[in-house]
């Protein structure tokens, strides 16, 4: 017997076609009831994400034509109430309050290998009254947390991001330094949320922490967080573009300058020594001037490609100065539970924005978010 939903749904373009940017369309959603590993869930509170926005770009790919389905709801970060569950769920029961954790398809080892509500078929996401999730997509919240469903909400597919490549990164640091050589490591970051919360980590495991941006509620955000905040218009123009350094005088001689700035800045903060782990959450334009900035024995670690998929180093300068490159995709289960149990110990969550856009209002948030017109954490309300 099938479920049916109000929720905002993703058509799929022309197979074959170019890629066209759409909208969501509010209708009526239909989905088989709950097997005996699955739950039936109301979403609450979810979080916008950027690989939304892309579903609804049709980019990298068109989600729908690669799930071979006509309509998908995306949303894979917010909170859920938990309702009827299978007789084999023993993960969450009846009533639970629990994040979404959206690693859709896992491999044997239990890393993602697809993303819930993205492109794992079948997958109901956060933009619907009523999904169903696998009980290995539910986390139950701690009783009485003492944090907002939104903060939740926020921290589901961010900071459990940022735990995950945290783990790896330090670890892969600590395997070339350990504490004796290197007490205190520098670690600097490029990027939003994700970055945010990973700098939050290595600020608690004892690292002098540092994160670049552009805006002022943004650079403010940072510093209340604790983090050392670096305003990225000193060098506004280190965005490196291989064909227009070759090609083009005034832009070589602009974006040489804003790197000479971007490493004097550096320098001088970490007293000569450079940085030991890079989180870089941006990718191409940037990457060239993370690498000059990362010190000998440093890691360079990303889970994302925001600005480029593509990336080109020396691998033999990489080999002489023994860096390391960590590439990691969201978490396996385990290390969504450790996170969440973290949290709530030690407040690491993410300062939610204040306005919580409405159901109505969900063609607003896409608006806004695209026009960079909302924060790093925007949250949207489906029931109450």
């Amino acid at each position: 017997m099938a479920v049916k939903t109000e929720a905002w749904v993703l058509h799929a373009g022309e197979k074959g076609g170019s890629p066209v940017s759409t909208e969501l369309v509010r209708e009526t959603f239909e989905f088989d009831e709950p097997g005996p590993q699955e739950a039936l869930v109301e979403p609450l509170i979810g979080c916008m994400e950027g690989n939304m926005g892309h579903a609804i770009e049709r980019r990298p790919i068109d989600i729908c034509l690669a799930r071979g389905e006509d309509r998908v709801v995306i949303g894979n970060a917010g909170v859920v109430r938990v309702g009827k569950v299978g007789d084999e769920v023993s993960t969450v029961k009846e009533g639970d309050t629990a994040i979404l954790f959206c690693n859709g398809k896992a491999d044997a080892h239990g890393y993602p290998e697809r993303i819930f509500a993205y492109d794992a078929e079948g997958s109901v996401g956060m933009l619907a009254k009523q999904s169903r999730f696998g009980q290995s997509q539910l986390i139950p919240l701690p009783g009485n947390t003492k944090y907002s469903l939104e903060q939740w909400a926020a921290f589901s597919l961010r900071y459990v991001t940022a735990w995950s490549n945290w783990e790896l990164a330090y670890g892969t640091l600590r395997l070339l330094l350990n504490e004796t050589d290197l007490p205190r490591p520098r670690v600097w970051g490029w990027g939003g949320g994700v970055t945010m919360g990973e700098l939050g980590l290595a600020k608690r495991a004892g690292c002098d922490v540092t994160q670049v941006a552009s805006t002022d509620d943004r650079l403010a955000m940072i510093e209340a967080q604790g983090i050392r905040p670096v305003d990225r218009r000193e060098f506004k123009d280190l965005y490196f573009d291989k064909s227009r350094f070759r090609k083009d005088e005034d832009y070589t001689k602009a974006y040489t300058a804003a790197e000479k700035t971007f490493l004097a800045k550096v320098r001088d903060i970490t007293d000569g020594d450079m940085v030991n782990i890079f989180i870089d959450f941006v990718g191409a334009p940037v990457f060239r001037a993370t690498l000059k900035a990362l010190a000998r024995e440093g890691v360079v670690t990303t889970a994302g490609w925001k600005e480029g998929m593509m990336i080109e180093l020396v691998r033999a300068s990489e080999c002489i100065a023994r860096h390391q490159h960590v590439h990691t995709h969201y978490a396996r289960y385990s290390q969504g539970v450790a996170a969440v149990a973290f949290a709530e110990e030690h407040g690491w969550l993410p300062p939610a924005d204040e306005h919580v856009y409405g159901w109505d209002e969900v063609p607003d948030l896409f608006k806004d978010y695209n026009a960079g017109n909302t924060g790093w954490f925007p949250v949207y309300r489906i029931n109450d």
